[in-house]
């Protein structure tokens, strides 16, 4: 077997490698996505929410109201916080995915200048062999053809 093929098994092999790594990638940055969605729908309620209670308070509320309302942002605070924890987790996780798939992509990127580097060797080697034997044959019709003149 070649050099270059050789060395054309392992870039597929890294090839799959950089591929796989870029689906999990992308699995991680539709859970971001996702979760950044979350934090800011619950973001847009809690202010809903504390805009609607603006409202009421102008118009006056008792304090059992006043102590549910403050009840229910707190604990609409609390998610909020949770949720942006795992968003967090996940935007690092995100980072280091994209790593993990840029260092694949340069091996296979390297690899696959290896290979192409090899191939041209052999493609000159190849090219200087067919070159040689075309000229031992010409020079063995010239020295069949002397040695046939020579005889007649």
């Amino acid at each position: 077997m070649k050099k270059s093929q050789r060395i054309k098994t392992i870039v597929e092999i890294k090839a799959n490698q950089e591929k796989s790594a870029l689906e999990v990638l992308g699995g991680v940055q539709r859970q971001l996505q996702s979760m950044q969605a979350q934090v800011e729908g619950l973001r847009n309620y809690r202010k809903e929410y504390q805009d609607r209670f603006d409202q009421l308070g102008a118009k006056g509320v008792n304090v059992a109201q006043l102590l549910e309302f403050r009840s229910f942002i707190d604990k609409l605070d609390k998610a909020i916080m949770g949720q942006e924890q795992i968003l967090s987790s996940i935007e690092v996780e995100v980072i280091a995915k994209r790593k993990i798939w840029e260092e694949l992509h340069h091996k296979t990127q390297s690899l696959q200048k290896v290979c192409d580097s090899a191939l041209v060797v052999e493609m000159k080697q190849e090219a200087k062999r067919e070159q040689q034997e075309q000229d031992e044959r010409a020079s063995r019709i010239g020295r069949n053809n002397s040695s046939g003149m020579g005889n007649a």
